[in-house]
């Protein structure tokens, strides 16, 4: 009986295409939101996560000056002269659970080559920054030791200025000019991408610490001091450590606000991930709407149809058909629309997210979950819609049913 009941009601929607197709329309546009909307969501959380993550993995960063309250006038640039190269190392030797620390200066300069030129951010840096920011080396090598002692004049350049300066040329073993001064090019880093805040990590000159200290900026303090922590359970205890040492450090009273500011970018994170999850749920909340309106279109043709086949549901009752039966019919006739139409939606849905993804350049993620929770619903609305026309169905009394005109 019950694939019986199944190939009736198929033959029912071939007998009504229109009327069918209109009906599961409400179902497709439902689930094939659901599923691009999630999509989209679920694509904007990965993005960010991964651009969290490309700066590094359990890192904490240094920077000087106290946070920003709200309505707060931000200190003049260059005023924040907080951060040394001895908190650094005293954060290296003094701290346990810390990995690495990479201190950092940084400034904007005007490149130039032969007759190109380039305005990029030139940063002093170490070593440990190339492992700490997971950069990595696709052509040439990184400054050694001896060159960060010795104040050596080595630029390590990011993808983006590689090209603009040198197009198709191998960088490597070429002379720029960073400001007045000539670097020799050593390297070349591989790409990394845009950051979370939509800026190219690639357009990035890297020189030695001391170099860029010295013989570019005249400065003797830090821009920021980055830390990578040994894991992610003793990343909030390094974060108080390392503000109690800055603290002692720069002899602040116990009342008096830090000089400084620890970001924790896990913890960043966390929040970030947060806040797309629940945009990603709000995305799909409202895309489900849609498949409320179309559960409402299944129980209006349903009651259309126990009305056209009354005198069918007499003569069924009156051959032997018992409530079960009839009931079972009508409710399998819904649950066939919304099934079918469920199906198509998954496939406009899935459709629908790799066009945006291809014509809006968004970032869509296809969540197999969200299909399967699109498509469950859409049967539930199915079966929860079909209940009252199938019970009216199976309720007719048949000899009124047969007395119908």
């Amino acid at each position: 009986m019950f694939w019986e009941s199944v190939l009736i009601a198929f033959e029912g929607l071939k007998a009504n295409k229109l009327r069918s197709l209109l009906t599961m329309l409400g179902i497709i546009i439902g689930v094939g939101a659901v599923v691009a909307m999630v999509s989209i969501g679920l694509g904007v959380q990965q993005k960010v996560q991964n651009s969290i993550a490309s700066l590094g993995s359990n890192l904490l960063i240094v920077s000087p000056g106290a946070s920003m309250a709200p309505g707060t006038i931000r200190s003049e640039a260059g005023s924040n002269i907080t951060l040394s190269n001895q908190d650094a190392k005293a954060i290296a030797k003094d701290l346990s659970g810390v990995k690495y620390v990479a201190p950092t200066v940084a400034s904007s300069y005007q490149l130039v080559y032969g007759n190109k030129n380039w305005k990029t951010k030139v940063q002093g840096v170490t070593q440990e920054f190339l492992t700490i920011r997971d950069f990595k080396i696709a052509s040439g090598k990184f400054f050694s030791t001896n060159d960060e002692d010795s104040r050596a004049r080595l630029a390590v350049l990011g993808q983006t200025v590689a090209t603009n300066l040198f197009g198709n040329i191998n960088p490597v073993g070429q002379t720029v000019r960073i400001g007045t001064a000539p670097f020799r090019v050593v390297g070349v880093l591989g790409s990394k991408g845009q950051s979370t805040m939509g800026q190219d990590q690639d357009d990035v000159v890297l020189v030695p610490l001391a170099t860029a200290q010295e013989r570019l900026l005249g400065i003797t303090y830090l821009n920021s001091i980055s830390i990578q922590a040994q894991n992610e359970q003793v990343i909030d205890k390094l974060q108080q450590d390392i503000i109690t040492l800055l603290r002692a450090r720069h002899h602040l009273a116990a009342k008096a606000e830090n000089d400084f500011t620890v970001s924790n970018l896990t913890a960043i994170m966390s929040t970030m991930k947060e806040t797309t999850s629940t945009i990603t749920l709000f995305l799909g909340s409202v895309a489900a709407i849609s498949l409320i309106v179309g559960g409402i279109g299944i129980m209006n043709i349903m009651l259309v149809s126990v009305t056209e086949r009354t005198r069918e549901i007499g003569i069924r009752k009156a051959l032997g058909a018992n409530y079960r039966s009839i009931l079972l019919q009508f409710l399998i006739e819904a649950v066939v629309i919304s099934v079918t139409g469920g199906l198509l939606g998954i496939l406009f849905g899935i459709a629908g997210a790799k066009a945006i993804s291809s014509l809006a350049g968004w970032n869509t993620v296809i969540s197999s979950l969200a299909v399967f929770a699109a498509f469950s619903v859409s049967v539930m609305i199915g079966l929860f819609f079909g209940i009252y026309p199938a019970r009216k169905a199976a309720l007719l009394d048949p000899i009124d049913a047969l007395r119908y005109e």
